[in-house]
């Protein structure tokens, strides 16, 4: 395909998240499928970005619940329809455990779901803890499961604060280095990632799971 029309294709999944049309959103899935174009970076290039600038709207009040409930559905059916065409891992080899969630006090799941699907895609078995999900339980939860990677999700500032407390109850528990962690999400960056602590920072769902190979 020529890069025109993976450039429509993105263009089309952006303007469908911003539009909060969940039929549009079906419909660029189905038009993907149809050319064949490689569906990670419709979701990389097109839905996710719209869906940080509709978090960002939210956040800053421009945009109420409603509105973010109706983009997000329609993304997550677009990826569901667009999950058994993602390209094939070439190590078909179990690389880790990853429990992942959004933290405490946010409740956005979109881009969370979307960085769970991708490792799950390339070889790790992913445990999604879903949103609102205190530090103390993604900390108990990677215990229980012995997992490798804790990886925390959130699109507020207000609740970054928990990706810190995640830190500080591994170093409490002497689990700091054994347990590897990961912090995504719009407000998150490097920095934050130094600063608390974090083994990595993923910008997007494919770079969350290149961070995550490397953690191991």
């Amino acid at each position: 395909m020529p890069e025109e029309s993976l450039e429509q294709l993105c263009r089309a999944a952006r303007d469908a998240i911003m539009s909060f049309d969940e039929e549009e959103s079906v419909k660029v899935a189905e038009k993907v499928i149809a050319a064949g174009v490689n569906p990670v970076e419709i979701i990389t290039l097109g839905f996710t970005p719209a869906m940080v600038e509709v978090g960002r709207l939210f956040e800053q009040e421009e945009l109420s619940l409603p509105y973010v409930i109706v983009a997000a559905e329609g993304m997550q059916k677009a990826v569901e329809m667009l999950e058994p065409h993602f390209p094939p891992d070439s190590s078909g080899e179990k690389l880790g455990t990853v429990v992942i969630g959004t933290c405490e006090g946010d409740i956005h799941d979109i881009g969370k779901g979307i960085v769970a699907t991708m490792l799950r895609i390339y070889g790790f078995e992913v445990h999604d803890l879903g949103r609102d999900v205190p530090p103390k339980l993604f900390v108990e939860k990677a215990k229980e499961l012995k997992a490798d990677i804790i990886a925390s999700s959130t699109l507020m500032t207000t609740t970054m604060i928990a990706q810190k407390a995640i830190e500080e109850i591994l170093l409490k528990e002497g689990l700091k280095g054994k347990i590897k962690t990961m912090v995504g999400g719009a407000p998150v960056n490097q920095n934050w990632a130094n600063k608390i602590g974090s083994g990595a920072y993923g910008e997007n769902a494919s770079e969350a799971v290149e961070k995550a190979r490397e953690l191991l």
